[in-house]
């Protein structure tokens, strides 16, 4: 059985895109199409603020893409060996609070130690915050230009400071109409298809209504998180399959639940 993520591949320590393995284990062939690609802003403003640990409490990564800008600001600017000498550690004095194993595991290996990974939302992130004891400065926040003012207000709401800093913008990537057609013309029209955010829905749900025609109402939609499957309801699709946590494992015990014959246990 088909099934089809609206993601770029990311593979792991195996080669492979953990996604494709565990859907795999449940006999479901997956295949993964891009949607959204990204552009940085404001590294010069970003990396001044990341070479003065000692004017704010600490950091706060919602998206792999944040950790990206950081790399980007270490090697532009050659700070990667002062980066190494001190500023790390004096980063690593501080809260370091993450949303996800996928942007933990990014901002583990430029070498932070990491909290509140397991929050599955920025929601989450946010009550894990409010339950710490308060920074007296400002946290730094490195987001995009979609951002979601819920982890802001919490925040605000409790008297926590935070200076965010828009560091990428969220852009459509070139080659959704072609990839789509490429993928229906050779695979036909899926079982399931996986979005993994509002963006990404917004950027290709007319491309796959054209491709799909009277055969969308046979497409199982899934959801990587509750914001995502929110965004897919707003815009009238049934979401049959959300993911209990935005984990590939989840993922795909959820969408093979989701495919199973009404009765099957």
């Amino acid at each position: 059985m088909k099934v089809l993520l609206l993601k770029d591949a990311k593979e792991d320590d195996c080669g492979q895109d953990p996604y494709i393995r565990e859907l795999a284990l449940y006999g479901l062939e997956a295949t993964l199409i891009p949607v959204l690609s990204f552009e940085f802003l404001s590294l010069p403003s970003f990396s001044e603020k990341l070479s003065h640990p000692e004017c704010y409490g600490g950091l706060i990564f919602t998206s792999p893409r944040a950790v990206e800008a950081v790399e980007l600001c270490l090697k532009k600017d050659n700070k990667t060996e002062v980066w190494e000498k001190s500023l790390k550690e004096k980063w690593n004095a501080k809260s370091v609070y993450v949303v996800g194993n996928a942007t933990a595991s990014l901002v583990s290996k430029i070498g932070l130690d990491v909290e509140g990974e397991n929050c599955g939302n920025a929601e989450k992130l946010a009550e894990y915050i409010c339950s710490r004891e308060s920074p007296a400065f400002p946290l730094l926040f490195p987001c995009g230009n979609l951002k979601r003012e819920i982890l802001p207000k919490m925040l605000k709401d409790k008297g926590i400071q935070m200076e965010s800093i828009t560091v990428y913008q969220t852009i459509p990537h070139p080659g959704i109409q072609v990839n789509l057609d490429s993928y229906y013309s050779k695979q036909g029209v899926p079982a399931s298809i996986t979005f993994f955010s509002p963006s990404g829905l917004t950027y290709s749900l007319k491309h796959i209504q054209e491709l799909s025609g009277d055969s969308i109402d046979q497409i199982k939609f899934a959801a990587i998180g509750p914001t995502t499957a929110h965004a897919l309801t707003a815009k009238g699709l049934p979401v049959s399959c959300t993911a209990e946590s935005p984990t590939p494992q989840a993922l795909a015990a959820g969408i093979r639940k989701a495919l199973q014959p009404q009765g099957c246990c």
